[in-house]
C-alpha cells in the first residue's frame, strides 16, 4: 500500500517541458503527446492509436494508465490541464488503459472538464492523449 501512495506522489510532479517537437516530457519522467488530435474513438480504438503513434521521433507510444492520466489534472484551470503545455485540451473525457476490475465491459476516463474519473463502457468515446515511459 505504501509503495502505491509513493507512485501515486512521484507521478503528481508538475514540471513540464516542452521538447518543441509536439511531445511534453513531465517532471516524472513521462512524456506527453501534447496534443489529441480532435478525434473521439472507443477504447480499443485508443489503445490501437497510441501504439501506431510516431511522433517526435519516437514510436514507443501507449494509453496512459489511470494514475498517470491524473498526475497531468490541474485543478486550477478549465480545462483541468495546464494549458500552457498541454494546449488545445478538450473539456471533456480522455481514455485511460485502466481496465474497470468488475468486468471487461468498462475502463476508467479521465475528465478534463472538472477532473473527475468515472468508468464507462468501452463502446463509449472518449479523447486520447498518449504517454510513453514510466509504468
Amino acid at each position: 500500500r505504501r509503495a502505491e501512495e509513493k507512485k501515486r506522489e512521484e507521478l503528481k510532479k508538475t514540471t513540464y517541458t516542452d521538447n518543441g517537437n509536439g511531445t511534453v516530457t513531465q517532471g516524472t519522467g513521462l512524456m506527453w503527446q501534447k496534443e489529441d488530435d480532435n478525434k473521439e474513438r472507443t477504447w480499443d480504438d485508443a489503445m490501437t492509436y497510441c501504439k501506431g503513434l510516431s511522433l517526435g521521433g519516437y514510436t514507443d507510444w501507449r494509453l496512459p494508465n489511470k494514475e498517470e492520466l491524473e498526475s497531468i489534472i490541474d485543478k486550477g484551470n478549465r480545462p483541468t490541464i495546464n494549458t500552457t503545455y498541454f494546449s488545445n485540451t478538450k473539456k471533456g473525457y480522455y481514455w485511460s488503459s485502466t481496465a474497470h476490475p468488475a468486468g471487461s465491459c468498462c475502463a476508467w476516463p479521465v475528465n478534463f472538464s472538472g477532473g473527475g474519473v468515472n468508468y464507462v463502457a468501452k463502446g463509449y468515446d472518449n479523447y486520447v492523449r498518449c504517454v510513453r515511459g514510466g509504468q
